[in-house]
C-alpha cells in the first residue's frame, strides 16, 4: 500500500531553516508528482509546493517564492522541501502528497517562533 512518511519538522526562529523530508513507498514514485501542503491552526490546508514526477519543473505558492525550494531524488522514492528564512506565519503541519491522488503522509510540525 502507499505509505508516505514526513520527517525534518521542529522549532525554529525566525530567519532560520528547516529541510523536509517525505519517504514514500507502495508505487511507482519517479511516475507522479508530488506535492507539500501545509495547514496552521484554524486555517484551511494549502498548496505549498508541487514537483513533477522527473522533477523537471515546480510550481509554489506565492508566499514562499524565492525562500523554499521543493526536490525529488527518484533514487531514494523521497521528495524534499528546503525552507529558508523562516518566518512565523509559516508555522503549521506539513504534509506531502501524491499530486492528483488522495494519498497524504502524517505531516510534520513545524514552529517558527523566538
Amino acid at each position: 500500500q502507499v505509505q508516505l512518511v514526513e520527517s525534518g519538522g521542529g522549532l525554529v526562529q525566525p530567519g532560520g531553516s528547516l529541510k523536509l523530508s517525505c519517504a514514500a513507498s507502495g508505487f511507482t514514485f519517479s511516475s507522479y508528482g508530488m506535492s507539500w501542503y501545509r495547514q496552521a491552526p484554524g486555517k484551511q490546508r494549502e498548496l505549498v509546493a508541487t514537483i513533477t514526477g522527473a522533477g523537471r519543473a515546480t510550481a509554489y505558492v506565492d508566499s514562499v517564492k524565492g525562500r523554499f525550494t521543493i526536490s525529488r531524488d527518484n533514487a531514494k522514492n523521497t521528495v524534499y522541501l528546503q525552507m529558508n528564512n523562516l518566518k512565523p506565519e509559516d508555522t503549521a503541519v506539513y504534509y506531502c502528497k501524491v499530486t492528483a491522488q488522495p494519498y497524504w503522509g502524517q505531516g510534520t510540525q513545524v514552529t517558527v517562533s523566538s
